[in-house]
């Protein structure tokens, strides 16, 4: 997993920009968040709710990297976090997230929710 530049409103990963939040799976398959299921709930993306997370868990993983975006705006919800209570989750901003991924990638199987903006 190679990241490129990243700056507010998009980051670079494997050559390929994203102008989008993204969620990258431990096979390396990248898919754009699907924020709206929190947005509907809390009315903001920012709050990161145990359903929307659900949709994220298809493949087995060791590690929850949530790139709380630029600012640090995004935060996982408890109940978010109680699905994945046996699993290691870090949560910081997504310049920092994105190191750890490539740092971590082909180490342990990361699940990685990328926020691209504030």
């Amino acid at each position: 997993m190679k990241v490129g530049e990243v700056k507010f409103g998009s980051v670079e990963i494997n050559g390929i920009k994203y102008n989008h939040d993204i969620v990258i799976y431990p096979s390396g398959r990248i898919e754009r968040r699907k924020k709206e299921i929190s947005k509907k709930k809390h009315g903001t993306s920012h709050k990161f709710d145990p359903e929307e997370l659900k949709e994220y868990l298809r493949e087995d993983f060791d590690v929850l990297i949530v790139g709380t975006g630029i600012y640090g705006m995004l935060s996982l919800l408890p109940g978010a976090k109680e699905l994945v209570k046996e699993k290691e989750v870090v949560e910081r901003p997504t310049p920092e997230a994105l190191k750890l991924v490539e740092e971590l990638w082909g180490k342990k199987k990361v699940l990685a929710v990328i926020h691209v903006t504030c």
